[in-house]
């Protein structure tokens, strides 16, 4: 049998490192990309292979496609995590930063799927996961750049899932609210469990999501956070 191929941006650390970990259990080989070596120092610990590189830079997501693809002849399951682009008053976020914001979370998304599409196409079949937030659709002032574009990747969600559903490739959205990863311990109370994510709880989210788990899910948008909001 194919070992599968799981391919992760922002896989050095955080969310993304605890879905590379995950992935790996499940017997996933893995292709990892973050700004650092933190990418590297994991894909060695696991047996993969690693790219730096940022999810706003095309090169870059042609790059660790690529090597995911020479080292490993297939792309099974992505998952396309990037961080915050800059927050700041709504209306004092410059032209420079909405177009970041932009670039970071919307269109990384877009030419990701440009990049593996074909490739699943190919293979039969894969799946897609796009980490955004549980402010997607409770947007709020804290973040306001991340909440606009993040809104947008559901929407894209949708439209590809409707396209490429027939070619068995499935592509939804995980929506983590506060999460370990960060120092937000102190917004634990805001949540129905009063108290904040583990990463290991967002990855076993993430991997249902890539896996044939969730075979008959796509087009969604996953909540995973401790029931902080109340969006029905």
């Amino acid at each position: 049998m194919t070992q599968k191929v799981c391919l992760i941006t922002g896989g050095g650390r955080g969310m993304g490192a605890a879905v590379a970990r995950e992935m790996h259990g499940r017997g996933y080989r893995l292709a990892l990309m973050s700004p650092s070596d933190s990418c590297e120092t994991l894909a060695a610990e696991l047996g993969g292979v690693a790219r730096r590189g940022v999810a706003q830079s095309a090169d870059d997501l042609k790059g660790i496609v690529d090597l995911a693809m020479s080292s490993y002849g297939r792309i099974d399951a992505v998952l396309n995590h990037t961080g915050h682009p800059p927050k700041g008053e709504l209306l004092e976020i410059t032209d420079e930063n909405w177009d970041l914001a932009n670039d970071m979370i919307v269109k990384s998304v877009v030419r990701m799927a440009r990049l593996v599409t074909p490739i699943m196409q190919a293979q039969g079949g894969g799946a897609i996961v796009n980490i955004t937030t549980y402010a997607a659709f409770e947007p709020s002032l804290w973040f306001p750049a991340s909440c606009v574009y993040r809104a947008g990747v559901s929407s894209f969600t949708k439209l590809y899932s409707d396209r490429y559903g027939p070619d068995n490739i499935r592509m939804n959205c995980l929506l983590p609210g506060f999460t370990d990863s960060l120092d937000v311990g102190k917004f634990g109370d805001l949540t129905a469990l009063k108290r904040i994510g583990k990463v290991e709880e967002q990855a076993k989210a993430a991997a249902f999501l890539l896996t044939d788990d969730s075979s008959y899910i796509t087009g969604q948008s996953l909540r995973v956070d401790g029931g902080l909001t109340r969006h029905m």
